[in-house]
């Protein structure tokens, strides 16, 4: 039997919520047995529960605490869980501290359940999957603030690879992007990673985007 990732939803709008549930669960490869319509049930079930998901969909404007401050909640119940942001706010700040707070991909609404649900394996094969206008918007932040990897000595190659991890791309996406195989990408993140002293991807990213690195 194969092992199906599992995933839990966030959500206040029913429609979506119940769509996205649908779409999940006539994959052969995912499911969802819970979904919430606030962040307090969630947290409350998945303590109980001890739930473990592999994936979270979290809407950020929801009743009560918002799809931002309930990331470092969500965390602390279930560090391994990975967190795709679903919702209508494209704004700078909104992007910015989701992906500080340990957001892995960042998705409008607009997108249809079927390109959602295929998010979920990109994240899973360690992408970190965006509308492409929100990619761009990342990047921009960099570019308008004068981004310096002063202190960290990071190469060029090193920064290209880093930026492109900010984008959304993952490691196989970034080897055929640049012309290098899987191991030196690879080897290139054991570098990045040592030397930003982080040990994940998301950590990666939200350092950079943290501290304006490239």
């Amino acid at each position: 039997m194969i092992n199906k990732t599992d995933v839990i939803i966030i959500e206040d709008n029913e429609l979506l919520r119940d769509s996205l549930k649908e779409a999940i669960n006539n994959s052969d490869s995912i499911q969802c047995h819970y979904s919430f319509s606030s962040g307090e049930a969630a947290l409350d079930l998945i303590e109980e529960k001890e739930l473990v998901p592999d994936i979270i969909l979290l809407d950020i404007g929801l009743p009560g605490m918002n799809g931002i401050e309930l990331i470092p909640e969500l965390k602390k119940l279930s560090p391994a869980s990975k967190i795709i942001i679903i919702t209508i706010h494209d704004d700078d700040e909104n992007i910015f501290n989701a992906i500080c707070a340990g957001a892995s991909g960042y998705l409008l609404k607009d997108l249809s359940s079927e390109k959602i649900v295929s998010s979920i394996g990109e994240v899973m094969n360690g992408g970190a999957p965006m509308n492409l206008h929100i990619a761009k918007k990342v990047l921009n932040m960099f570019r308008d603030q004068n981004i310096k990897s002063a202190g960290y000595e990071l190469t060029e190659r090193e920064k290209e690879i880093l930026s492109l991890l900010v984008e959304g791309l993952s490691k196989r996406q970034i080897a055929e992007k640049i012309f290098l195989s899987h191991h030196t990408v690879d080897s290139h993140l054991r570098n990045i990673y040592a030397k930003l002293e982080v040990h994940s991807r998301s950590s990666a990213i939200t350092k950079a985007i943290r501290e304006k690195l490239l």
